[in-house]
């Protein structure tokens, strides 16, 4: 499945037939405003990619992705939506990755105190070096205490849910998992926990601050959930000031810059200014981390909800069953490696719902690109996307990927499909380092997804869930709990 790349000059006989890309991006300004009022309203987010492949015929084609005019000049993208073409976006040689995290447009730098990010680096950038050492640094060091810290902060929302229930009927799953994501997070790394009393206590304010100071981060390319004509003529036409967030952003910045002394330490150590390692601890916190569980976990629930009291019942079978022969009390970084089938689950849910939908890169010199079918002439300074939900639901890759396998990853010929699985700016199998823009955290993203299965299923036999709230949900999905049943262990 590796991309296929090779030199816009070069010969080769085995090259697929050459092809001009498909797709207009339309007379200028009114082209990409088709094309959001598409993407936003007339046909949503799916049926804007399905139906453009399947005009062209093509997975490689020319379009214009959100935001757009008049406040964001240059929305024209190459879309790449299937396995063979996607992964040029993961290679650094061939594509910038500067300023692109978000898309084709770069918030203020004002949401990160006047400095340039990590995710917003290319990997020739001297900081990304050295931020990206930092990241590592923080991980190696807490990697260990945020095992123990996820273990503890869910223990506390599984009686809040159960409270919850025995109190009202229903509990709120979304809700207090913004409450454990974010204390986890914070008491792992930080090492001081965000409700404790103290000079810069955030309460249980902190998921809620992380959340606010995002969304105007990402709402040129999302729904907020507002009627559409606000949002066109709003967040999807124009930048949203900072100022909006400010009270937001605050508190977090003198949590860390309180209570963080000892990472930041380490991080002027590397050569890197106190205030830039506090802005990029929080976006890392805040915005990679919090953020990305806060989606991932609603959608793990709803997946494995979905597919009914047998799955549940074999996980909490698996979970029991390791332990037992491990004699463990609780779930440990060995047991967990264990769990084949919780693991199974984990990798599907990453196919299906990969956290961070989008990928972008912008070409760094010519090179043709191949797809399934077909090469393409590619030029320098040409936008490339990748809308990963489309490219991991490759039938040519997965078959029937419409459908949640919760057993695909299974067995040698399952594990060969992990490589298959993006989500993380890289292949599943590969690993982040300081020369390419994989996401420092994955291999512990994956470790604390996995785990939170194995605790959910370690106190609970089964569960259900209420229907999916109808309209619009704003950037993530509402899970509300109706019954949970424990296992009789608990």
């Amino acid at each position: 499945m590796a991309t296929s790349t090779k030199a816009a000059t070069g010969d080769s006989d085995d090259r697929l037939p050459l092809k001009k890309i498909p797709g207009t991006y339309g007379t200028p300004f009114f082209g990409a405003v088709k094309d959001r009022l598409d993407y936003f309203w007339f046909q949503g987010i799916d049926t804007f990619f399905k139906s453009r492949m399947d005009e062209y015929k093509s997975t490689v084609y020319r379009v214009n992705m959100p935001p757009g005019p008049p406040g964001f000049p240059d929305p024209r993208v190459i879309a790449l939506l299937d396995q063979k073409s996607f992964p040029v976006l993961f290679d650094t040689s061939l594509v910038e990755k500067k300023d692109v995290f978000t898309g084709t447009y770069r918030p203020s730098l004002s949401f990160t105190g006047g400095y340039r990010v990590l995710p917003y680096l290319d990997p020739s950038e001297e900081r990304h070096t050295k931020l990206k050492t930092f990241c590592f640094n923080i991980l190696k060091e807490n990697g260990p205490r945020l095992f123990s810290e996820f273990s503890n902060a869910i223990g506390e929302s599984f009686i809040v849910w159960e409270t919850a229930l025995e109190e009202g009927g229903t509990a709120s799953f979304s809700t207090e998992c913004a409450q454990f994501a974010f204390n986890f997070l914070f008491r792992g790394v930080v090492h001081r926990d965000p409700v404790a009393p103290g000079e810069a206590s955030l309460g249980t304010k902190g998921g809620e601050h992380a959340s606010l100071w995002t969304a105007p981060q990402l709402a040129p390319v999302a729904s907020l959930g507002l009627p559409h004509a606000i949002e066109e003529l709003t967040v999807h036409s124009f930048p949203l000031p900072f100022i909006l967030v400010k009270s937001q952003y605050d508190p977090i910045f003198k949590f860390i810059t309180t209570y963080a002394t000892d990472a930041l330490g380490k991080a002027e150590a590397l050569g890197i200014d106190r205030n830039d390692a506090a802005n990029n601890l929080l976006f890392f916190l805040s915005f990679n981390a919090f953020g990305g569980f806060n989606i991932f976990f609603p959608a793990v629930v709803r997946e494995i909800g979905g597919v009914g009291p047998d799955l549940m019942r074999e996980l909490a079978s698996e979970v029991k069953d390791v332990l037992a022969a491990t004699g463990e009390n609780k779930i440990s970084l060995q047991s967990l490696g264990k769990m084949s089938l919780v693991t199974s689950v984990v990798y599907e849910c990453f196919r299906i719902n990969p956290p961070v939908p989008f990928q972008y890169g912008r070409a760094k010199k010519d090179f043709i690109l191949e797809s399934h079918d077909a090469s393409f002439e590619i030029k320098k300074g040409e936008m490339l996307f990748g809308y990963q939900p489309f490219v991991t639901n490759d039938p040519k890759v997965f078959a029937d990927p419409g459908t949640f396998n919760p057993k695909r990853f299974l067995g040698p010929e399952g594990e060969k499909l992990i490589s298959s699985v993006f989500w993380s700016n890289g292949r599943e199998t590969d690993s982040p380092t300081l020369q390419n823009k994989q996401c420092a955290g994955k291999d512990l993203v994956v470790t604390i997804s996995r785990l939170f299965v194995a605790e959910l299923f370690n106190r609970y036999e089964s569960f259900e869930l209420a229907p999916k709230p109808a309209g619009p949900a704003g950037p993530t999905s509402q899970v509300t709990f109706t019954s949970l049943i424990k296992n009789a262990k608990t």
